[in-house]
């Protein structure tokens, strides 16, 4: 029987809707959830690449980080629905590539790799790999990544974005981040095209907006745009999720795309700096009424 749940740092209502977040460790307040009562998880933990946070230190030895991972890994499986799906995003620095792949691997023994998505957050296409239906007419660059300057290395442009499950067979809606078509002859040549949509794939180019700066835009070193996490829970299948977790909520990109999408949700934030803003951001989501 998990111990109760703290009160909650803040709490969002809109009519069946609910936002709870919590200020606190990750795996205590996961320990504390009710076993199967979360049907999706999206998050992004600290890469252990010594980014600077404000409440955790992000330089632990490698296999004590791995450790680590294995440990919140086994409360968010404890939590998870049967069917229910993890989406854990984990990027790496060109020093040290294997970051993305040795947490994938610490999560192995405990959970199934469904899928391997990759977020493209820049990407360069010619125009004449376009083809003439995409009218360009010069070569696109579009996105945004960090420069680096190096005779090793190219500049890094995605991150890894794994779906966990717990028997590897959690169906998904693979047509709800889809896209239509580029040559509509294909929904008469494709036999399940008739909805004139296809599967996105594994590429997902969502690039981070514009902002003027950074500290009041987006404090926090390490982040992602609001739309992964929507994808990923319309991946999942809305209909099937009641309530959403991210345990690593940061500024609170995924609250917004549950606050988006009408989906109640449990955040957990180390850093109650970083969690008000979260608490902020979710509040004029549901303000707005927006709609993804």
């Amino acid at each position: 029987m998990p111990r109760a749940l703290p009160k909650p740092f803040a709490q969002l209502e809109r009519g069946r809707i609910r936002l709870r977040f919590f200020h606190g460790d990750a795996i205590d307040i996961l320990d504390r959830l009710s076993p199967g009562s979360i049907e999706a998880f999206v998050t992004s933990p600290p890469y252990n690449l010594g980014i600077r946070y404000r409440s955790y230190d992000d330089g632990r030895p490698r296999p004590e980080y791995l450790d680590w991972t294995g440990q919140w890994i086994q409360a968010v499986r404890r939590a998870m629905s049967d069917d229910g799906s993890l989406f854990l995003n984990v990027g790496a620095k060109p020093k040290d590539p294997w970051t993305a792949l040795d947490v994938a691997q610490a999560v192995r023994p405990h959970l199934e790799l469904q899928n391997i998505i990759h977020w493209v957050k820049s990407i360069a296409i010619e125009k004449d790999l376009a083809g003439a239906r995409a009218g360009l007419k010069d070569d696109l660059a579009v996105g945004h990544y960090k420069p680096i300057n190096s005779r090793r290395f190219l500049n890094d442009c995605h991150e890894f974005l794994f779906h966990f499950s717990k028997h590897g067979e959690t169906p998904i809606d693979r047509q709800a981040v889809g896209v239509k078509y580029q040559d509509p002859s294909n929904i008469t040549r494709w036999e399940k095209a008739g909805s004139g949509r296809r599967c996105r794939g594994n590429t997902w180019f969502l690039p981070y907006d514009t902002i003027q700066s950074r500290d009041e835009e987006r404090p926090h070193p390490a982040t992602f745009p609001w739309r992964l996490p929507a994808y990923c829970l319309r991946l999942h299948g809305t209909d099937r999720v009641r309530v959403a977790a991210d345990p690593f909520l940061g500024l609170g990109s995924s609250a917004v795309a549950c606050a988006t999408l009408g989906i109640s949700f449990v955040g957990i934030e180390l850093d109650a700096h970083y969690l008000r803003e979260a608490v902020a951001r979710a509040r004029r989501a549901l303000d707005s009424k927006g709609s993804f």
